[in-house]
């Protein structure tokens, strides 16, 4: 089990999505919690080292830290903005 950290932007995006996505971001950042990694992709170029899990029409951008166990959300944005 990893623990998951919001970065500031990160959480604030959060908050300002309404509750029926809010609770579809939710479920994936659970499944992150669990280590459920499936369908994740490594972003490439300036985005190097960090993943991007898909919620809807809405992108979770992470970073993955195995030696602590820890996953930091960068961005919860819609797809045509999150990248």
């Amino acid at each position: 089990m990893y623990t998951v950290g919001f970065d500031k932007k990160a959480e604030k995006e959060f908050l300002e999505l309404d509750k029926q996505t809010q609770e579809l971001v939710a479920n994936k950042i659970i499944d992150l919690r669990n280590g459920y990694f499936s369908g994740d992709k490594a972003l490439q170029g300036k985005n190097k080292g960090k993943y991007r899990k898909r919620a809807g029409n809405y992108g979770i951008v992470y970073i993955k830290q195995n030696d602590i166990l820890l996953i930091t959300l960068i961005r919860i944005a819609h797809r045509k903005e999150v990248y």
